[in-house]
């Protein structure tokens, strides 16, 4: 099994590694930078290699690494200078994985502001074909949404749509969020829903597409289209469905990461140890 959390980058991003490793990580997810700004200094040289130098010396695969985009662009925006502010956050972050080294880049599909969906797609694939003309070998994952107002690629068949009309395919995939599938109306509470569940997500995306899967258990409830994410086993999903989505992950050599809360309850400590528990 390949599993981890996303980590924190404070002090340098070479800590990540250090992060990962104290939570016995097989996988992990960072961001490179703040997420809550549009700007971000180079990643020094110095910096970049001891990254590559610590990850090398430890027991984590390079291909179980993924960095997540900040949360400020909007790529399916169809206002002109929102969209190609959020472009260039997207071609800088392809740039900073390929100086790290990490294969995957998560991006968040956005909302179409009240456009219509057509125009969002269209704004998306325009942001991800132009992504994709950086020379490096990062794959971009593009993640499923909850189906908030005015969000793209919730629904499966969309999502997969999305996918077709973005090239070369080679630099595309998909990474599967549990939370956001759950809260916009796919079922995840058992393993025969789980199966269902992704047997739709085959027919529409495809599991040769699927390079990161993030593992969350919702706070809302079916198809409520609330984005919350809550302990592992703990929220409107259960342990029952978690249990068979974490063991169809690691059938299919699938890095989990999650995204859960550190508070009271739980922190990264206890989410991973009921991961490897239910697995």
């Amino acid at each position: 099994m390949r599993v981890g959390v996303h980590v924190s980058i404070s002090g340098s991003i070479s800590a990540a590694v250090d992060n990962a490793i104290e939570r016995d990580c097989s996988a992990f997810q960072i961001f490179t930078r703040s997420p809550r700004m549009w700007t971000a200094k180079d990643i020094p040289e110095k910096d970049a290699k001891e990254f590559k130098e610590k990850l090398a010396s430890s027991k984590i695969d390079v291909d179980a690494t993924v960095v997540h985009m900040p949360y400020l662009p909007n790529l399916a925006s169809p206002n002109a200078a929102t969209h190609a502010k959020s472009v260039q956050v997207l071609v800088k972050e392809v740039e900073r994985c390929g100086k790290l080294g990490i294969p995957y880049l998560v991006a968040h599909l956005g909302s179409h502001m009240g456009e219509g969906e057509q125009k969002g797609i269209k704004q998306l694939a325009d942001a991800f074909t132009k992504a994709a003309s950086v020379k490096n070998d990062v794959t971009i994952l593009l993640e499923n949404t909850a189906g908030q107002k005015n969000s793209v690629g919730s629904d499966f068949d969309q999502w997969g749509e999305i996918l077709s009309q973005i090239k070369p395919k080679n630099r595309f995939g998909v990474c599967f969020d549990t939370c956001h599938a759950f809260a916009y109306g796919y079922d995840l509470r058992t393993e025969k829903d789980v199966a269902e569940t992704f047997k739709k997500f085959d027919t529409s995306v495809g599991f040769d597409n699927l390079k990161i899967l993030h593992l969350n258990d919702s706070k809302g409830e079916l198809g409520s289209n609330l984005d919350r994410h809550e302990h592992i086993g703990l929220g409107k999903i259960g342990e029952k469905g978690m249990a068979a989505v974490i063991k169809l992950a690691n059938k299919r050599n699938i890095p989990i990461i999650l995204e859960t809360p550190i508070d009271n309850t739980r922190d990264d400590f206890g989410n991973l140890k009921k991961v490897k528990e239910l697995a």
